[in-house]
């Protein structure tokens, strides 16, 4: 949520800021609805002020014995026109509610502006691509014979974009997991299990409603109305919703895995069949409470121990600068991390780093106490650490031998008993 103070003192400069991620923002009405309720609300008080001169003066003409009908009669007149102004009020507040926390987050000033993602900005480059001296098979092709995924039966149970993991691939799947919380620990990530269904305000507060309402996965139960988590980054914010953090606590840096659901998962062209579009993921998210002043620190943390995982898998990424037209809805900086999949010919994202600077925290209201006892909004960060299936995806592609085979990197084979290829059958 953007502060409507930002915008009383200089709206200009604000929309020319948030036309850079959304060319079709008009604060008019914004502005136009808060004046209206402090008008109204300034008129309601001078009401209130006069009805209580009126119920005085009644007061006093009782006790002088004297006619109080006049009087009386302008009470309720007054009476009247506040309880007007009240639901007047009312329904300006729901608009200008709904109308403020549209508006996405303001993008932080060195970020490039453009509304192509073709403009993103690499900023880092890890390993190189790798080359194969035989005809190479993308995931799908490989699992044929390595017999890793069942889509059919996904298929089966809940329809298409809904893999089933089986046997290697479970259990290289679980590795996966388990060797990306390992890394995060031992960065200083505290492990937390949140619950994979939320409150509507809790989708609200992390910036998932009510822009994003029809791309969620929701219970269909009139009396137990809640969402399947679209990440983990959702739960975790909401873990100190309407709680004031102590400064001793912060930083607060958190990880959690949980399976991710998201309607948007559909197959979106033949060469994203597979796993890498699905309506069901697993993720280890990081996720960060901090003082404004330490944000950007704990920005270039979240990346560095994402980017650990990637290099102890020997894989090949880059880092890419997202520009203002295609950040998340809720970010001021986001960068993506990108791995090369060989069987798409393209980079794909496993990992997305963003500062959210105060804008999830004032939906929320999270806040903290500064060294002069002030309340402020803490800043949130959230970033994949990382998204697993198409991780998989890489670690196939990219490891696969020429007799279809493919070999585990060696940071995952403890999780594995000491497995070190996966063969065909």
């Amino acid at each position: 949520m953007l502060d409507i103070r930002l915008i009383r003192k200089n709206k200009a400069a604000v929309e020319t800021k948030l036309k850079t991620k959304d060319p079709q923002i008009d604060l008019g009405r914004v502005s136009e609805l808060d004046l209206q309720i402090r008008e109204s609300k300034t008129e309601v008080e001078r009401l209130k002020s006069k009805r209580n001169d009126c119920s005085q003066k009644i007061g006093q003409l009782k006790r002088a014995g004297q006619d109080i009908s006049t009087y009386m009669n302008e009470v309720a007149s007054f009476g009247d026109k506040i309880q007007a102004l009240d639901s007047l009020i009312k329904g300006l507040e729901e608009e200008f509610e709904q109308r403020l926390s549209s508006l996405p987050n303001l993008p932080h000033d060195d970020i490039k502006v453009s509304q192509n993602p073709i403009d993103n900005v690499m900023i880092k480059e890890f390993g190189q691509k790798p080359t194969f001296s035989f005809s190479f098979k993308n995931h799908l092709e490989l699992n044929e014979n390595l017999h890793l995924f069942d889509f059919k039966r996904g298929a089966k149970i809940a329809g298409s974009g809904w893999p089933v993991y089986r046997d290697k691939g479970a259990r290289l799947e679980w590795a996966l997991l388990q060797y990306m919380l390992q890394i995060h620990i031992k960065n200083g990530f505290m492990q937390w299990i949140p619950p994979l269904l939320v409150r509507k305000e809790v989708m609200y507060g992390s910036g998932q409603l009510p822009k994003f309402d029809n791309q969620q996965f929701k219970v269909d139960d009139q009396d137990y109305p809640l969402y399947l988590i679209p990440t983990a980054e959702v739960p975790l914010n909401g873990l100190f919703a309407n709680e004031i953090m102590s400064i001793d606590e912060l930083p607060l840096k958190l990880v959690a895995y949980t399976p991710c659901f998201r309607r948007e998962g559909g197959a979106a062209g033949s060469q994203e069949r597979g796993l890498i579009r699905t309506h069901q993921f697993n993720k280890v998210e990081m996720f960060c409470f901090c003082k404004p002043s330490d944000s950007q620190t704990l920005f270039s943390q979240m990346m560095a121990s994402a980017e650990e995982i990637l290099q102890g898998l020997g894989l090949h990424y880059r880092n890419m600068c997202l520009v203002t037209g295609d950040m998340s809805f809720a970010a001021s900086r986001t960068v993506d991390i990108e791995v090369w999949l060989p069987g798409q010919n393209r980079y794909y994202e496993v990992s997305s780093v963003s500062n959210c600077t105060d804008y999830q925290a004032r939906r929320s209201n999270i806040r903290f106490k500064d060294e002069n006892d002030k309340l402020e909004f803490v800043h949130t960060l959230n970033g994949s650490g990382l998204a697993t299936s198409r991780l998989m995806v890489a670690l196939l592609e990219n490891n696969q031998q020429v007799d279809g085979s493919v070999v585990i990197p060696k940071v995952l084979q403890p999780f594995l008993n000491g497995l070190t290829e996966l063969q065909p059958t």
